[in-house]
């Protein structure tokens, strides 16, 4: 679990008691140093790093870092609004020790995440794990709604001797074939130990579809920390494999064509230690609320994907035919609809049915797309949503009228188009709130501004080691 209280001034004191002995702990697995990770609004990991010994410094007065990260773009560029982008100002990043873990793959470091406040002790209102924690708390607050969440991670793995910013695959053979196993044995072998070493539960590690393409699922937490969890598993993933001489890539579109990388969000809903998600008496096992939660993130998608596809290379990504679920439609376990509808294994439904979000890739910033998709939810549970009708196969393969009768329509093809969604979705904002959701406006439209005039195979090189 998570820390759920905000940081103070000072510290809170629960830290302030712990650090001396976590201190301790750390010099004795020989940790000189700690990273201090946020992600910004534009989906890159941002880090500040303190030796061990400021641990307690850190915890008690945070560390300072600007607040115009907020706006900064992939490039490094900056964009601005009304309050973010200028170089006045300053934050304190505070570390989560609940989160705090030593590093399997960076022998001599610890990483934990970070929430930030400002100079007075407020909430930064552009924090996006603040956001996040807000909205769960939020929800069970006021709906007695509890969450578990899983994101996936799929990456490319290239050779490290490869010509600088070329991807070469480090393996051969066919989609999920054991040639690319054996191939990466070792290093997949060192990955499943680092994993276990911190604590990280695998579900499944596998190669994938696209050129050097592997996947790794873990397991379910709460919203906070499954969004720290996915900030590490690639922190993890990127360090291991440079240990091998291999370079990884995270980006939605690695190249222009064929399949990208996604990073597709499992989300449920829980009451009293109950899933909604099962036992229910609607479609599939659904109670009525998990229907309405389900149809509110249906109803929202398009001005999601400002958020979850958050990348000019997202929309090289999301096309139709590659499950990739780039239309508002929704099935049991249909691969192609944007929302999938997992029912687990005969006697385990209680534990495993679920909600799978497709149209999401690790450009996101996981803290600002889990709260989103909530926030998403929680609106169509307050308007009683139904879910339209059901799709089987491809909805490619609708024609207008027909898709028009089922509410079948295309997710924005552009970034520019996703922004025009989300500046038009009141919800998304309200919950976001001014500050956060103009940074956001503003980064995406910066971002396709900083594209435009690209070709596709420029734009894939333009974020191929981004992210």
């Amino acid at each position: 679990m998570t820390t759920l209280a905000d940081p103070v001034p000072g510290g809170r004191p629960e830290d302030l008691r712990r650090v001396a002995g976590l201190v301790a702990r750390l010099a004795e697995k020989s940790v000189l140093g700690i990273v201090l990770a946020h992600v910004d609004t534009a989906g890159v990991c941002r880090v500040k790093t303190i030796p061990t010994g400021r641990l307690e410094a850190a915890v008690s007065g945070g560390v300072g870092m600007s607040p115009v990260f907020d706006t900064f773009l992939a490039d490094d560029s900056i964009v601005t609004t009304d309050v973010l982008g200028s170089p006045d100002g300053d934050l304190r990043l505070y570390p989560d020790l609940d989160q705090l873990v030593t590093l399997a793959g960076q022998p001599g470091w610890a990483w934990a995440p970070v929430d930030r406040i400002t100079q007075e002790g407020e909430r930064h209102p552009g924090c996006a794990r603040t956001f996040l924690r807000r909205i769960a708390a939020d929800a069970a607050e006021r709906h007695g709604l509890a969450f578990k969440a899983a994101i996936e991670v799929e990456w490319a793995v290239g050779l490290g001797s490869a010509p600088p910013g070329e991807f070469v695959p480090a393996v051969s053979g066919p989609a999920y074939g054991a040639i690319r196993q054996v191939e990466l044995s070792d290093y997949a072998a060192d990955l499943l130990a680092a994993f276990a070493a911190q604590e990280v539960h695998v579900d499944q590690l596998h190669p994938e579809y696209a050129a050097g393409q592997f996947e790794v699922s873990t397991s379910a937490l709460d919203p906070v920390a499954a969004a720290d969890r996915s900030v590490l598993v690639r922190q993890t993933i990127r360090a291991v494999a440079q240990r091998h001489g291999l370079r990884v890539s995270f980006s939605p579109a690695v190249f222009a064509e064929g399949v990208g990388n996604g990073g597709h969000v499992h989300l449920s809903c829980w009451r009293d230690g109950v899933n909604l998600h099962a036992g229910g008496e609607r479609r599939y096992g659904m109670t009525a609320g998990a229907e309405s939660f389900a149809a509110g993130i249906l109803a929202r998608l398009p001005a999601l994907t400002a958020v979850t596809a958050p990348s000019p290379a997202s929309y090289l990504r999301l096309k139709p035919s590659q499950w990739a679920g780039v239309f508002t439609a929704w099935g049991h376990e249909t691969r192609e609809s944007a929302l999938r509808m997992i029912t687990g294994t005969a006697g385990r439904q209680g534990q495993e049915a679920n909600l799978e979000v497709k149209p999401v890739d690790l450009a996101a910033n996981p803290y600002l797309a889990l709260g989103c998709l909530i926030a998403a939810g929680l609106d169509g549970l307050e308007s009683s949503l139904v879910l339209p009708e059901e799709i089987t196969g491809d909805p490619a393969r609708y024609g207008p009228d027909e898709a028009a009768a089922l509410g079948v329509r295309r997710l924005p093809r552009s970034l520019p188009e996703a922004a025009r969604e989300f500046r038009a979705d009141q919800v998304l904002r309200a919950a976001l709130g001014p500050v956060l959701a103009d940074a956001v406006s503003a980064v995406r439209l910066g971002e396709a501004a900083a594209v435009e005039g690209l070709d596709d195979a420029r734009v894939a090189a333009a974020y191929r080691w981004v992210y």
